[in-house]
Parts: C-alpha cells; structure tokens; sequence
C-alpha cells in the first residue's frame, strides 16, 4: 500500500500594505476616530496595525516628503484599494465621522460605485463597490 503526501496548496490569506507615517499616535487615532479602524497592536511607539473586518493596514513612523505627497495626491495615485459592500452607507459614516472625503461617491465606467478618502498623512484609500 502507497502512502501519498498531501501537499497544502499555497494561499494567500491577506495582504496588508505598510504606510509610512508621520506621527504614530496621531495616525492610529484618524483610522480608529474617522475610519472606524480597530488598533491591533503597537509596537515601540515606531510601529502598529489597524484593521477593519479583518483586513489591516500596517503603519510605520518613518515620514515622507512634502513632495511626495503632493505629486500623489495631485495625480490621484491610490495607496489602497479597498473592495466592500455597502459603498454609499460607508461613505455616510466615514463622512459623519469627519474624514477627509478626497473623492465624493460615484459610478465608475468600470461597473464600480466609489469614493477616496485621505488620510491624516496624505495616504489616498479608495473604497470600492461592484457594480456588475
């Protein structure tokens, strides 16, 4: 009788970018304040993850320069892409709790209804539903 071995097939089970920060504490209080993120952990003051439904966005205190943020803005680079369901009731929370609303909420002619967000460090997150 053979033995064979069962080989796991590779998955990715998430992905979260890093996002080079300013000041810590004051980019963790915007995502849980303004985007209703949860602090997952802190570490050294340097270093910390938020998330939302599971999904987390790593942040690190290293800043940028005003440039940088600039162009990206100016050209609407996004730094996260974030696919949800329920696009126009999240749009109305993240407004009523004040963040920075960078695009208002609109059909795409790519079958998608979304909005983007800018953070406290100019990092642009657009919020994206289907619409197919």
């Amino acid at each position: 009788m053979m033995i064979t071995e069962t080989v796991p097939v590779p998955q990715v089970l998430g992905i979260a970018p890093q996002f080079l920060v300013d000041d810590l504490n004051t980019t963790i209080a915007y995502y849980r304040d303004k985007l209703g993120f949860d602090l997952d952990f802190c570490y050294e003051s340097f270093y910390a993850s938020v998330s939302r439904n599971g999904f987390a966005i790593h942040l690190k205190c290293a800043p940028k320069t005003v440039s940088d943020r600039a162009h990206r803005k100016q050209h609407e680079h996004l730094d996260a892409y974030i696919s949800v369901t329920g696009v126009a009731a999240l749009h109305d929370e993240l407004w009523s709790r004040g963040a920075l609303i960078a695009k208002p909420l609109e059909e795409t002619r790519w079958c998608c209804k979304d909005f983007y967000v800018e953070d406290s460090d100019g990092y642009i997150l657009c919020f994206s539903e289907s619409t197919a």
